[in-house]
């Protein structure tokens, strides 16, 4: 699952801002969302699902979509978490027990039907190419297999 930012609209002292969220299922199946924050409302704007979902998935949309876009479009000071460290990603430790945690994972998400590379990005807090660096050191290292034979 993503959420990414798309715009702002300020006016006065409100602000509006909204939010493209994108579903992503592992046998292909796609959901994408508008979600608008308005104040502290937030609230689903347009969906659009490949294939097209049956009411029984819409009434579970909400459920699917709350936490992510909580986390993505409430502001940190309204959460009822402290805000201890400025730092976006988590701690992640660095050298071969980053790249020892980076090959537990992946090989766990690809144990549970995941998508490896998405579960390192939300472990580390990296980007997708930066986990993918971090995954091919690990299969340097020998944590992971090699990826095709080398000749």
């Amino acid at each position: 699952m993503s959420v990414r930012h798309t715009w702002v609209v300020g006016e006065g002292g409100t602000r509006t801002s909204w939010f493209d969220v994108r579903l992503a299922f592992a046998d292909g199946a796609r959901v994408d969302a508008l979600a608008v924050l308005s104040g502290q409302d937030v609230r689903v704007e347009d969906v659009r699902a490949e294939p097209p979902l049956s009411l029984d998935d819409l009434a579970v949309l909400a459920e699917w979509l709350e936490n992510p876009l909580f986390e993505a479009c409430v502001p940190a000071p309204a959460r009822a978490e402290p805000s201890a460290s400025r730092r976006a990603r988590p701690a992640w430790p660095r050298g071969r027990e980053g790249r020892r945690l980076v090959a537990q994972e992946y090989r766990t998400a690809r144990e549970t039907g995941g998508d490896p590379v998405l579960a390192v990005m939300r472990a580390t807090g990296h980007s997708r190419r930066k986990s993918l660096r971090l995954i091919g050191q690990a299969r340097d290292e020998g944590f992971l297999t090699p990826r095709r034979a080398r000749r």
